[in-house]
Parts: structure tokens; sequence; C-alpha cells
């Protein structure tokens, strides 16, 4: 998987709450001020470890995930556990929210990043 900037991680992020939780279909449940003309809508969610990426790709994850706040990672991996899609897809690679590190979505796929030990 290529990933072309880490800086979309950071993003991710930083907004906080993540208002991906629409996946597959569902309407999303963000305030209406929250809410654009333009809602991203989750097709399908891919679950990526970090140790499987090429080096270089990995060393830039690595890089972002180091400037994230512990409330901020907090608030993601909440955001995952309400989310049945995604704990379904994390479960099926043998995976839990707490190992949740970073997440991107882009052309309708959320990708999960997970570190394992």
């Amino acid at each position: 998987m290529r990933i072309s900037t880490a800086s979309v991680i950071v993003a991710a992020l930083s907004l906080g709450t993540p208002t991906w939780v629409q996946a597959q279909g569902a309407q999303p449940k963000a305030p209406p001020q929250a809410q654009s003309d333009q809602s991203t809508v989750i097709r399908s969610i891919q679950v990526v470890n970090i140790k499987d990426l090429e080096p270089e790709v990995r060393s830039k994850v690595e890089d972002a995930v180091a400037t994230i706040s512990e409330s901020d990672l907090q608030k993601l991996r909440d955001s995952i556990d309400t989310t049945p899609e995604a704990v379904s897809a994390l479960k099926a690679k043998g995976l839990s929210s707490s190992q949740v590190v970073a997440i991107t979505v882009a052309n309708g796929v959320l990708t999960i990043f997970a570190r394992t030990a």
C-alpha cells in the first residue's frame, strides 16, 4: 500500500472525534453545523498493520503518529469502538481499537492504521 504523505493522518486525527462514523451508506450523526453539502461516504474499510508498510512509508507514519496527543488518540479509539463496521474490520484482522494509531479517508475508503507489538 502506498501513502503519499503522513500529513493526511495528522489532519484526520486533529479534527477531534472523526465524522467517518457513516460507514457503508449510513447517515452521519454529526451536529447540523458539522455537516456539509459534501459529506464523506465510507464504502469500505481496510485495516493496515504499520509493520507491514514499506520502511520509508512506515517511518513517515511513525513520525506523524509521534506528534498526536494521547487525548486525540483516545477520542479516535472511542469513535472506532462506537462504529460496529470498524470494530468488525479490526476483529477480522485479530486487532482491537487499542492498537489503532491513525486513520485516513480517501475515495470512500477508510484506512485504519494499527500497531502491533
